[in-house]
């Protein structure tokens, strides 16, 4: 019974441990959160549990929109050297 007692913990621990680095602004979230609460009315630990939740969901957006503007840079880099990409031109004789 000791040793159940001891271990579900321990592997609760582990399973959390993975997911620690996808926390990408959960820990920012989370103190700001904190002190948030703590000074509306002692509320710390919702508060930091909220900003955590907060904080992941932003840095998510920010990685996103970052992503998307590195894929359309990469795009539009390939008409960059050509001068007649528009099609607008006649073809020289």
């Amino acid at each position: 019974m000791n040793r159940k007692l001891f271990a579900l913990p321990l592997l609760l621990g582990l399973a959390f441990f993975n997911t620690a680095a996808h926390a990408k602004g959960c820990i920012k979230g989370a103190a700001v959160g904190g002190a948030a609460g703590h000074v509306a009315g002692g509320h710390g630990k919702a508060g930091a549990a909220a900003g955590c939740v907060v904080g992941h969901h932003k840095a998510e957006k920010k990685d996103k929109q970052a992503a998307s503007q590195t894929t359309s840079n990469n795009a539009n880099a390939g008409n960059a050297g050509n001068a007649d990409a528009g099609g607008d031109k006649a073809p020289a004789k």
